[in-house]
């Protein structure tokens, strides 16, 4: 049957409001992230400011967690959150998670701590293991990492690795800066001008994953 002029003309407008609304991403997109550093206002957190900087000014929602404010305790595998069961230990862990699961993309920081990431980042990412035993709750969200060592090659890279590795565990999808790990300074980080380029890179790579994932997602969105 063919279509009526008013037919066809309300037809052509909701195709119009469709590919207009394929092309947006999402409102209230977030990114969370975490500072590993036990030091309040640090050389890690200076650069998760810049990286949530960036997520800020294009639109996304951020959420910063300060492990130097936070407790959580190591993981002792109990079993308890493979059976389902809430975990026992009392400190900040359940508000960590719930941010986690809310976020589209998370940005772990790190300073280096004898070639690695510090204990309390540790704590938290092995506590984060009801998340990956619950369905994979973080699965498909994007992922980068940033570190901060006291020298130009100060143990920066296997840092990222280490944070990369838990990133992969949980199938999340882990992005780097242009072209290498992902973001990687020395301290003082306010002085180092490449190691910032590399943190904004990667905090630009990280938000054009998201809004890229969102729109294939969306109606119309395919490219």
């Amino acid at each position: 049957m063919p279509l009526t002029a008013a037919g066809s003309s309300a037809f052509q407008n909701n195709y119009i409001l469709l590919r207009q609304l394929a092309g947006r991403v999402k409102e209230n997109m977030m990114v969370v992230g975490i500072c590993g550093s036990p030091r309040k206002g640090g050389n890690s957190e200076f650069l998760l400011n810049e990286a949530l900087a960036v997520a800020g000014e294009r639109g996304f929602e951020t959420e910063k967690l300060l492990l130097s404010e936070l407790k959580a305790d190591y993981c002792s595998d109990c079993g308890d959150c493979s059976k389902g069961r809430p975990c026992p230990k009392e400190d900040d862990m359940k508000a960590i998670l719930s941010a986690l699961e809310r976020a589209d993309g998370i940005i772990v920081a790190s300073p280096v701590y004898f070639g690695g990431m510090t204990a309390q980042l540790k704590a938290v990412l092995d506590r984060t293991i009801p998340l990956r035993r619950q369905n994979f709750r973080l699965k498909g969200k994007v992922g980068c990492a940033i570190s901060v060592g006291g020298s130009r090659n100060g143990g920066q890279e296997k840092t990222l690795e280490a944070i990369q590795a838990w990133m992969h565990i949980q199938g999340m999808i882990v992005v780097g800066d242009d072209a290498h790990f992902g973001g990687i300074a020395v301290r003082p980080a306010a002085e180092d001008r490449i190691g910032r380029k590399t943190v904004v890179a990667s905090a630009n790579k990280l938000c054009d994953l998201i809004e890229r994932l969102e729109k294939k997602n969306s109606c119309w969105g395919g490219d």
